[in-house]
């Protein structure tokens, strides 16, 4: 399982969106979803980073769920790029989604 390439960032990933999540993380410009707007309103922050923190929970809950159904991704490169995929594409999907969101609120 430690040879699939992109499972510790996806740990991270995980870990940090739970702080988020909770409402734990003021606003700040270093951690969370920091816009002009965000940064402007305290009740903006807390919900966007919130929502962000979601998408990022399940994002990175994908790749991890993939990692036990897939082989690893020691010397293939079509494995390789399927890694990639799997976690790119809904890291890249969750980052869509809370630029989304926070233009309607």
């Amino acid at each position: 399982m430690l040879n699939h390439p992109f499972l510790i960032p996806s740990i991270i990933f995980f870990l940090l969106s739970i702080p988020l999540i909770l409402g734990l993380v003021p606003p700040n410009r270093g951690y969370g979803i920091r816009t002009a707007k965000t940064m402007s309103e305290p009740r903006l922050w807390y919900s966007a980073n919130r929502f962000g923190g979601w998408t990022l929970l399940v994002s990175s809950g994908i790749y991890l769920a993939m990692t036990l159904v897939s082989p690893s991704a020691e010397r293939d490169f079509t494995v390789w790029l399927y890694h990639l995929a799997a976690f790119g594409i809904p890291l890249l999907v969750g980052l869509l989604l809370i630029q989304r969101y926070i233009s309607r609120l």
